[in-house]
């Protein structure tokens, strides 16, 4: 198992150099010019050119990308021109925001997801396996934004029962900073009405982010367990005389998860860059709404900080992903 995590990881090095390379000559061939946003509307060519030396924006691109590779191997993510601080504190401050937001949306796609697929593969061409298939379709074809606003307009405008944005309502304290994330770190503290206000104002882009990828795992999970279901070891459990549900819960679906597993490690990056308009519409403060403000200022070092440890992010939840399915399918870390 040791040698499958470090093959993996190995894999990832080459993965993550290209979206360096490729996110770093991206932004500097697109038109926007960082120096002159930062200098301001009626700055001087001298002023601009000044800023750009400053930051070194006025070297040849080839010595600026080094220059950048060095100063992330020594874990310097460089300083902000918007805010003026480093980027790496920037981040460290909104990564939990989007981490709580993303794995939550996760969990509750898994949690819906494997069930529904399952229990439509079971009751496969019943009425109920006809609905699954629409709310899958539906769910893959609506467009999140949209969504997001109509929970918005009726779960907060409408009736009053959720909150409309924001993290905590105002007035709320934060709990103490553990782990950054307020479900846990309130109830580390004993902050239960903290816990339970922050719950409350995840809930909706929560669900609003989870809806593409629990259609996604529901399809996978039912089309693994139709393919299962006719294997010759179901048709002998039965023989056998064991209990359907065991069969099914136990033997099948262990059986049946292992491309719905993928698809949760491939989901992963999917609901962090759909997190980007969440954020924005809920008002969550995380690496969504810190990447538009980014792009809005051409903030360039935030720009490429953000998308290297969104890179980071994915290819450790892709690692522990393939740990997974090595355990679940030891013929996997045996391939190695």
């Amino acid at each position: 198992m040791v040698r499958f995590v470090l093959r993996r990881l190995i894999l990832a090095l080459p993965a993550l150099l290209g979206l360096m390379v490729l996110t770093f000559f991206m932004l500097h061939v697109l038109p926007a010019d960082p120096s002159a946003a930062l200098a301001g509307e009626n700055a001087t060519p001298e002023q601009i050119a000044a800023i750009r030396a400053a930051y070194g924006l006025d070297q040849p691109l080839w010595r600026q990308f080094l220059i950048y590779v060095g100063q992330v191997l020594r874990a310097d993510l460089g300083t902000s021109l918007f805010t003026n601080r480093p980027v790496a504190a920037d981040i460290a401050l909104r990564l939990p925001a989007t981490i709580e937001l993303t794995f939550a949306a996760l969990l509750f796609a898994a949690a819906v997801g494997i069930p529904l697929g399952t229990l439509a593969a079971v009751w496969h061409n019943s009425p109920f396996d006809h609905v699954i298939r629409v709310v899958t379709v539906a769910g893959l074809a609506i467009a999140s934004f949209w969504f997001a606003i109509i929970l918005q307009l009726t779960f907060s405008m409408e009736f009053d029962i959720l909150p409309l944005r924001g993290r905590l309502d105002v007035g709320v304290d934060p709990p103490l900073f553990i782990t950054g994330l307020y479900l846990v770190d309130s109830l580390l503290t004993g902050r239960f009405a903290t816990f339970v206000n922050a719950l409350e104002h995840l809930i909706m882009p929560a669900f609003t982010l989870s809806l593409g990828g629990l259609a996604t795992i529901a399809r996978f999970t039912r089309a693994g367990v139709l393919d299962t279901m006719q294997k010759d070891f179901v048709s002998y459990a039965r023989a056998a005389g064991y209990p359907e549900r065991r069969i099914v819960w136990v033997y099948v679906l262990r059986n049946s998860v292992v491309a719905a597993t993928t698809q949760i490690g491939l989901l992963f990056g999917g609901l962090i860059a759909g997190a980007v308009a969440i954020e924005w519409i809920f008002d969550w403060p995380g690496l969504g709404s810190y990447a538009v403000q980014a792009i809005y200022t051409s903030d360039y070092k935030a720009i490429l900080a953000v998308t290297l440890v969104v890179g980071v992010i994915y290819a450790l939840v892709n690692l522990v992903v393939d740990v997974v399915l090595a355990l679940l399918d030891p013929r996997v870390g045996e391939s190695v």
